[in-house]
């Protein structure tokens, strides 16, 4: 049984596990970013897919990514009207991103902050995390606790059921729009529409 409380879910991942929460689109698979090699060797994953970087809010994500002063302006002008939200950010990444989150380039990342008290609760208290959907490589996000705990039994999920009745997640992934040239580009169609 891996179902653990708040407290062990955040100290698990503090010593090194993998973790699963909700958040506002589909559940996280998570680790601390230093670890992100854990969620590739977990989902079966291609290194060419990065993974996200998730944080409680865009202050604790801002150092993670690197940029002239006027397209800091444009990231946060978009960053206070989606987030929190169903938007991923990928920018050019800081030296402080380790290279495990996108092991085939390390120029970028892709960051968000969630609309769910309960993911932005964790992420407070953990900082900014390794994420991605709690899914095999290729197959359809998992949408439950006991689903994910199922495929991935040495993962920590949180004990909880509440968030399924009263907070549910879309079931549908980010958005996921790329700084490329001084433009948006949009990698993956998701949960908004992005008025650019």
């Amino acid at each position: 049984m891996t179902r653990v409380s708040i407290t062990e879910l955040i100290a698990g991942v503090r010593a090194g596990k993998a973790i699963c929460f909700p958040t506002d689109t589909v559940p996280a698979l998570a680790t601390l970013p230093e670890n992100a090699g854990l969620i590739f060797t977990l989902k079966q994953r291609d290194i060419n897919k990065p993974l996200i970087l998730m944080g409680a809010d865009a202050d604790h994500l801002w150092n993670f990514v690197q940029g002239s002063e006027e397209e800091y302006k444009i990231w946060q002008k978009i960053a206070d009207k989606y987030w929190g939200g169903a938007l991923t950010l990928v920018l050019p990444a800081s030296r402080k991103v380790p290279k495990a989150m996108n092991p085939n380039d390390p120029t970028t990342i892709g960051i968000r902050v969630p609309q769910n008290d309960i993911a932005r609760s964790i992420l407070a208290q953990t900082g900014p995390l390794a994420t991605t959907s709690a899914n095999l490589s290729g197959k359809p996000p998992l949408e439950t606790m006991d689903q994910i705990e199922l495929e991935f039994p040495d993962v920590l999920t949180l004990a909880t059921t509440a968030y399924d009745i009263k907070t549910p997640a879309m079931g549908i992934p980010s958005t996921v729009a790329k700084w490329n040239g001084g433009k948006w580009q949009i990698l993956r169609e998701g949960a908004v529409n992005l008025d650019i």
